[in-house]
């Protein structure tokens, strides 16, 4: 019974922590997004920051995916 429960808890865990890593990187690509509108509205564009931006965008969007996947099991 006890092993059971515990089980339980260590499980409930690693959904928060899967949870809260998925809201850090969603988090992450909001402020990308404010960043990158500033830039675009910008006379003086800077086109390596923006793609930067892009990339790191996806990535997190990659993680977050592969995160998510893992609730699924």
């Amino acid at each position: 019974m006890s092993d059971s429960k515990d089980e339980l808890i260590d499980a409930q865990k690693q959904v928060i922590g899967i949870l809260f890593e998925v809201i850090k990187r969603l988090q992450a690509n909001n402020d990308l997004d404010d960043e990158y509108f500033q830039i675009i509205t910008n006379e003086e564009k800077n086109e390596t920051r923006l793609k930067e931006i892009l990339d790191e965008r996806t990535e997190n969007a990659k993680i977050a995916g592969r995160l998510l996947e893992q609730l699924q099991i």
